[in-house]
């Protein structure tokens, strides 16, 4: 029997799923779908200025979890913007900090923002 996940936390939930091209319709094959985690990595290691160390104690898993996540989701956005394929952000393993009973705010969230700002 496999592992179980581990939910990551996440801060909040993005405002906007969808990101692409626009004026162009696109079928399924010119979808690239980023979970959750994979934006909140985004989010906190290039808008927040974080260390994948400090990244990785946000979302309450190891420090290696992170770079996976991280490299994953750099790879999306790629594609995304070079072929010009819509991102959406779906899914996941995660959970919202302060939302659910079994889960505390992350250290340093106020209201979905860090204390880290950007270096």
């Amino acid at each position: 029997m496999p592992r179980p996940k581990k939910w990551r936390r996440v801060c909040r939930l993005p405002d906007f799923q969808t990101y692409g091209p626009i004026g162009c319709a696109r079928d399924e094959t010119h979808i690239v779908f980023m979970t959750v985690e994979e934006l909140e990595t985004i989010r906190l290691m290039d808008l927040e200025g974080m260390e994948q160390v400090q990244c990785a104690e946000m979302m309450g898993v190891a420090r290696s979890t992170v770079q996976r996540i991280y490299n994953d989701a750099r790879k999306k956005v790629a594609e995304s913007l070079v072929n010009g394929k819509i991102l959406k952000i779906e899914g996941g393993n995660y959970k919202v900090c302060g939302e659910a009973s079994d889960i505390d705010e992350c250290p340093g969230c106020s209201g979905g923002r860090h204390r880290y700002g950007r270096k």
